[in-house]
């Protein structure tokens, strides 16, 4: 019987359904018995695991230290700081009993952590030499989202949340802006995404926040997505649960607090960034397996090629290479071909009879399809060479599509028709009213993603008034 190569749904054709047919067939997540719930599989932790390892470093290599906190939050905390419990309460899950007892106070399950790390903050600080505290913490949360998407937007999501305490107002506004570009920086070096970076609308700020500062990726579908925010939170919650130290002066003041946060909904930005009518696309350093073996046979010669195969993946062994060798014979070489492009793997190598006459391999690039024959000796040596070069490459289209991508309109009627006709980013000048926001949210469903931290002086396209640079999208 013939082996029958299940098939992808084209991303042109179809985005949403491509996007759910990629991860069913990479096998990265299925769903769960609660709506907005899903299970990582193995192959989709992998990535998110790479994802961890690397943030991890980054943070600490910036002098922050792990720990963490509780998922349960009393309710009265949330109170505590108003605008905080106004944006979050829509979506907050509430635990009232505990058995088949009613619960004298209801507890939230943890939509953010900054009311229930400040409880602590009031405890551990005392003086000016207690300063600054640089905390992060690996964990979930949960939010009751009305629509849900893998990854993307899900009732429980995985993420790291960074807590930190500053003794001025400098060094929190410092301290946020630092912790952006590390985001930054791992999107574009890691996961070969490149991001625009700014500041949000006041009305699209984190409830309770002095300032939010965003990183926003564009989707091959030409919506945005919001991938990872740094929240300058001033004295707010420290005035909430009355966290105050002594300063030089031996004077009890207020400190200045920061929160930033990052989370699995990246890994549907691979997917949506890179992802082609093959499949899933993985920037190399994101990669669980880097590069598989292939081993092609057939009758007589299948026993010496699997051989050489396992030769193969022993002379590659490495702790800086990923390399795996599929010796399935359930499967022909067509259908492995097909399996490992849908899953993104950056390299297939190719290792026939022929090859093992001439003592070279076959590589092949999942980026571009190119092939490319090198010999055995060489292959040590070259393989990481070319892992680097679709790194790069990568990141490279991913800009070209950007900046194609990132339209500057000058009326009204020209950004509603590139927001419904081409999507993309689009910039204009914005007035800074509400009023005018909203109406270009009701009217093209699109929102203003990011403030540019270079702004250019204009005429609102909208209202006509003076305004500066805001650069708006239909959003995930």
């Amino acid at each position: 019987m013939a082996e029958v190569v299940e098939k992808l749904t084209k991303k042109s054709e179809d985005p949403s359904r491509w996007y759910l047919d990629v991860i069913r067939m990479a096998r990265l997540a299925d769903y769960g018995p609660v709506r907005g719930t899903f299970a990582i599989r193995p192959y989709g932790y992998a990535i998110w695991e790479r994802m961890q390892r690397d943030l991890d470093d980054r943070f600490k290599a910036t002098g922050h230290t792990n720990a963490y906190f509780p998922l349960f939050i009393p309710e009265s905390y949330l109170k505590k700081e108003a605008e905080h419990v106004e944006g979050f309460n829509p979506e907050v899950a509430w635990v009232t009993r505990a058995g088949s007892e009613e619960l004298e106070e209801p507890i939230a399950v943890r939509p953010t952590s900054e009311t229930i790390i400040c409880d602590f903050y009031r405890k551990w600080i005392d003086s000016y030499r207690d300063l600054p505290i640089l905390i992060n913490q690996w964990s979930n949360f949960v939010r009751w989202e009305k629509v849900t998407r893998p990854f993307l937007r899900t009732t429980e999501v995985l993420w790291q949340e960074g807590h930190t305490v500053h003794a001025t107002a400098e060094e929190a506004r410092e301290e946020a802006l630092r912790m952006l570009g590390v985001y930054r920086d791992f999107y574009a070096e890691t996961a070969a995404i490149p991001v625009l970076t700014g500041a949000k609308s006041p009305s699209e700020r984190f409830a309770g926040a002095v300032e939010t500062f965003t990183c926003e990726a564009l989707m091959g579908d030409g919506r945005a997505l919001q991938a990872a925010t740094s929240h300058d939170l001033g004295q707010n919650f420290a005035r909430a649960f009355d966290i105050t130290f002594l300063d030089e002066n031996q004077e009890r003041v207020y400190p200045y607090q920061t929160s930033w946060g990052f989370s699995t909904r990246a890994v549907g930005a691979l997917i949506l960034v890179h992802g082609d009518d093959r499949g899933l696309k993985l920037p190399p350093r994101l990669a669980p397996t880097q590069a598989v073996i292939v081993p092609i046979y057939r009758g007589k010669s299948k026993g010496a090629v699997l051989e050489e195969a396992r030769k193969l993946l022993s002379e590659l062994e490495s702790p800086d290479l990923r390399v795996e060798a599929d010796l399935d014979e359930e499967h022909s070489p067509g259908w492995k071909f097909n399996e490992h492009e849908v899953r993104g793997v950056p390299v297939r190598i190719e290792l026939g009879p022929k090859d093992i006459e001439k003592d070279q391999v076959v590589l092949v690039r999942r980026d571009t399809g190119e092939k490319e024959p090198a010999g055995r000796r060489d292959l040590a040596r070259r393989l990481p060479e070319l892992l680097e070069e679709i790194q790069e490459n990568m990141l490279r289209q991913a800009r070209s599509f950007l900046e194609e991508n990132t339209r500057h309109v000058e009326s009204y009627e020209q950004m509603k028709e590139t927001i419904a006709e081409k999507r993309g980013f689009v910039v204009a000048p914005w007035d800074g009213t509400e009023e005018t926001e909203q109406r270009i949210k009701e009217e093209t469903k699109a929102t203003i993603r990011l403030l540019p931290f270079e702004r250019e002086e204009g005429k609102d396209p909208v209202s006509g008034r003076p305004g500066k640079t805001a650069v708006f999208a239909r959003a995930y």
